[in-house]
C-alpha cells in the first residue's frame, strides 16, 4: 500500500486538533479560587488597610508570631501591655479556600494564643488586624507547618 503526502498531512492535522480538544477539556476542570468573594470590595478598602499596616510597622517592636505544636503564639508589642486588644485573625492559605481558618482575637495581655484546627502542611499566610485605644493596626506574617 502506497500512502501520498495529503493522507500524512490530514493525520497530523487531526491528531493536533485532537490535542487542543483535549487541552480545553481538562483546562475547563481547572479548579480556581478566588482570595475573597467580595474581591472589588476589598480593593477599594486597601489604602485603609495600607494606613494600618503602616502604624504597625511604626510600632516599637516588631509583632511576633510562633508555631507552637497546634496553635500559634502571637505576641504583641510591649505598647498593648495591659491595654484591650481586639480584632480578627484570618490564617489564610493560597493554595485552597477549604483550608483558611479565620478566627477572633481578645485579649489584655501581649500574648495570645490562637489555637488551629486541623492544618495541612504548606505555606500559610497570617493576617492579623487588631484595634486598641480606638486605633487599628494589620499585620501579615508567613507561616509554615511542616
Amino acid at each position: 500500500m502506497k500512502l501520498n503526502w495529503g493522507f500524512g498531512i490530514t493525520v497530523v492535522y487531526i491528531m493536533f486538533i485532537g490535542g487542543i480538544m483535549y487541552m480545553v477539556m481538562l483546562s475547563g476542570k481547572q479548579k480556581i479560587d478566588l482570595v475573597t468573594e467580595d474581591y472589588y470590595e476589598q480593593e477599594i478598602k486597601y489604602q485603609e488597610r495600607i494606613d494600618q499596616a503602616g502604624r504597625s510597622a511604626a510600632l516599637s517592636e516588631k509583632l511576633l508570631v510562633a508555631l507552637k505544636g497546634n496553635s500559634l503564639e502571637i505576641r504583641f508589642p510591649s505598647e498593648f501591655a495591659g491595654k484591650s486588644i481586639s480584632g480578627k485573625a484570618l490564617l489564610y492559605y493560597p493554595a485552597d479556600v477549604k483550608k483558611d481558618f479565620t478566627s477572633d482575637i481578645s485579649t489584655t495581655d501581649t500574648r495570645f494564643r490562637l489555637e488551629i484546627p486541623e492544618h495541612g502542611s504548606g505555606l500559610h499566610i497570617l493576617k492579623l488586624s487588631w484595634e486598641s485605644g480606638g486605633i487599628t493596626y494589620y499585620n501579615e506574617e508567613q507561616v509554615f507547618f511542616p
